[in-house]
């Protein structure tokens, strides 16, 4: 049973992923709005709603540490692993603001969650888990980037490019059922997917930090995946980069602090070593835009990242186990 749902999962997934492109490329033609910023926004959005639904059914249920790790191993999972493909695709061209806004923000983003992680309380050298103040604290930087992304839009919508011209432009209704539909297949198949994963990894015997870190964390960064490599052969770079940004930013400012406000997110021990993988991984990204061909990932670059995503995985395998 587990097979079919992850079969089925895996489906919708991908044809979720295509509804929503086409939904979301037609949305950006039709209000004269680049790509990337319908990538960071509407498509980063859609794709979270895995990581947001299990984390909140996580808080609800007591069971935070697998929403920590499930946004932590996301990220990771995004940066390193989605990209990685996307680049060995075909070479990405990153826009300027990306290289000098958006990837510095998700760098931010996992500076702060790092702080508030490490910062010592009266109970001890460091806290035990993230509170509802620290959700507060990482939903007033969400309302920062949202408005980063309102005021973005309305200086760049006048300067919409040429490459669009070859973007079908759907009716307004068929653009928002494409949107609704790739959304709902999305969240249905990533959650399908998640659960067939989980089951056939508890048949195994591996423990629940290694089946929040690795196994939902990748199902969860499915449709991140699957949206960037379609939007890599259609050569659209900014959707497919811009997804992953957005994604990333969404996960900790709305996804972990949305769970914290809601109860109190445990941390898990060693977690330090997840932050290393995080941190640099955007970092690294960051430099790459000045190795060679400035602003490209190029294929060399991808193979990298999918080289440092297996590592990750096999050091959380030895942690988890």
């Amino acid at each position: 049973m587990a097979y079919i749902l992850l079969t089925i999962g895996l489906a919708l997934l991908v044809k979720g992923a295509d509804y929503l492109i086409d939904g979301s490329t037609s949305l950006a033609k039709r209000f004269k709005v680049p790509s990337l910023i319908i990538g960071l926004t509407v498509v980063a959005l859609g794709t979270s709603l895995p990581e947001f639904v299990i984390n909140i059914v996580s808080a609800l249920q007591g069971t935070t540490q697998v929403a920590f790790g499930n946004v932590i191993g996301s990220n990771i999972a995004n940066t390193l692993l989605v990209l990685g493909v996307a680049a060995m695709i075909r070479p990405l061209k990153i826009a300027h603001s990306t290289v000098w806004r958006e990837i510095p923000f998700s760098l931010l983003a996992a500076l702060i969650l790092l702080t508030i992680s490490n910062i010592p309380s009266a109970s001890g050298p460091r806290p035990s888990s993230l509170t509802r103040i620290d959700g507060v604290i990482l939903l007033f930087f969400l309302a920062i980037f949202i408005y980063y992304l309102y005021d973005t839009a309305s200086k760049n919508r006048s300067n919409l490019v040429d490459e669009q011209a070859d973007i079908e432009l759907l009716s307004s209704r068929k653009t928002a059922l494409y949107i609704i539909v790739g959304i709902i297949g999305l969240y249905v198949g990533g959650n399908l997917t998640v659960s067939g994963a989980v089951s056939i990894a508890r048949g195994v015997g591996a423990s629940e930090f290694l089946i929040s870190a690795t196994v939902i964390a990748l199902g969860t960064s499915l449709p991140e995946l699957i949206t960037s490599v379609r939007a890599a052969l259609r050569k659209d770079s900014d959707l497919a980069v811009g997804n992953v940004i957005g994604s990333n930013v969404l996960n900790i400012f709305l996804v972990l602090g949305t769970t914290a406000v809601i109860t109190p997110v445990e941390l898990p021990r060693g977690i330090n070593i997840d932050f290393t993988f995080l941190i640099s991984s955007s970092l690294i990204l960051f430099i790459f835009m000045f190795i060679g061909q400035r602003h490209m990932l190029k294929k060399w670059q991808g193979t990298l990242f999918l080289l440092g995503y297996t590592g990750y995985i096999l050091l959380s395998v030895t942690r988890g186990l």
